[in-house]
């Protein structure tokens, strides 16, 4: 699952694939907007955590993760 995070007074987002479902993406921002979570903590697909300020939260973006072209063609 990619994740895009918007931060506030940062020049350019966070990417990351998470191996998290859709709905505990979700639940994990509901979560830091709402006040619950001081922070909002998502792990990638390499195990690293990325911990963002509930307070400095900008955006997040939840979609399907992009499909990696490999190979050549022939022009």
């Amino acid at each position: 699952m990619e994740v895009k995070i918007g931060v506030q007074h940062a020049p350019r987002e966070i990417i990351l694939e998470s191996g998290q479902s859709a709905e505990e993406v979700e639940r994990a921002v509901s979560d830091a907007l709402a006040g619950k979570a001081q922070l909002l903590t998502l792990v990638d697909d390499h195990g690293r955590k990325v911990l963002v300020p509930s307070d400095r939260l900008a955006y997040v973006e939840i979609g399907e993760p992009a499909a990696r072209k490999v190979g050549f063609s022939a022009l």
